[in-house]
């Protein structure tokens, strides 16, 4: 990252932590130590994932093996306001950036979570009402307090990110993006380009389309039917299955893209550095991002 600190390079994503069968504090320590154990250390939150609850659950584990902390990278976000039992008064989901809200998100992440600072807080999605000047003077002092390490963004195109750079001291280090075999847009709606240009890591979420790569497969006329013969001669070459086939892809880009994961499956967290294993040359992976795109390059 541009301020010097280190995440893994690939990331867990916790939002369907709270749909899990099993969400216990000892059921919870192992997936984080599944992720350990492939080098996956950063951990990537949101305050209203889970309705408001994963971030708890997740801390509860943290709390009861304190020594975790040393170990891990935490990534929360904020100014998204949900229609929920834990806001009665909220009457339409909305977006917050002002600095009352942010501060106190950031506080209940603080606490939810059971640590002392947050490595790296994105603010969510761009907030039409956002008082750019209000937000970045907002942030700035929440790293400058030692509450937060670093700031970035998420699902924020160029423009965006320049308007709220330009009201910061303090450097946006990361914008968040949905990227991946089933949406390949950013590659040329200037997103990856502009991230490239100031030198930005990218994150990508939903890398493997929600699930769809999968669920889609056999379903005619979309990307991952047309994706999945070639994916599955390349998961029998490397004796992997497709989900490793589409990170390995993404993750050849030059710019280190970083993808975030999500399982609750203690098997399918543990194949998740099966990617790593995966080679990718220039000609294979132009043909799975035409076979994506449905046509070839111009």
């Amino acid at each position: 990252m541009p301020n010097g600190q280190t995440f893994s390079r690939m990331v867990y994503g916790v939002w369907r932590l709270s749909e899990a069968q099993d969400t216990s504090v000892n059921a919870n320590l192992a997936r984080i130590d599944s992720c350990l154990a492939q080098g996956i250390t950063t951990f990537d939150h949101a305050d209203i994932y889970g309705d408001y609850r994963c971030e708890a659950l997740f801390g509860e584990a943290v709390k009861a093996r304190p020594t975790l902390r040393d170990q891990i990278e935490i990534v929360t976000k904020t100014d998204i306001m949900l229609m929920s039992k834990s806001w009665p008064n909220t009457r339409v989901k909305h977006y917050d950036t002002t600095p009352a809200h942010v501060n106190a998100s950031v506080d209940r992440s603080l606490q939810r979570i059971g640590v002392d600072v947050i490595d790296l807080l994105l603010v969510h999605r761009p907030d039409p009402l956002m008082d750019p000047d209000a937000t970045g003077a907002c942030l700035d002092a929440l790293i400058d307090s030692g509450k937060v390490r670093g700031v970035g963004v998420s699902n924020f195109m160029p423009r965006d990110v320049d308007l709220l750079q330009s009201r910061m001291k303090h450097r946006l280090q990361t914008n968040q993006i949905e990227l991946g075999l089933l949406n390949t847009a950013p590659f040329v709606d200037d997103q990856l380009a502009y991230a490239q240009t100031q030198r930005m890591p990218l994150m990508a979420w939903s890398p493997l389309g929600g699930g769809r790569l999968h669920t889609e497969a056999t379903k005619p006329g979309t990307s991952a039917a047309r994706l999945a013969p070639r994916l599955a001669q390349l998961t029998q070459a490397h004796g992997v299955d497709a989900s490793a086939v589409a990170i390995a892809w993404l993750m050849h880009h030059p710019m280190g893209v970083m993808p975030v994961m999500g399982s609750n499956r203690l098997d399918r967290i543990a194949q998740f550095s099966d990617a790593t294993k995966v080679p990718m040359d220039r000609q294979t992976w132009y043909e799975l991002y035409e076979l994506a795109n449905g046509h070839e390059v111009p």
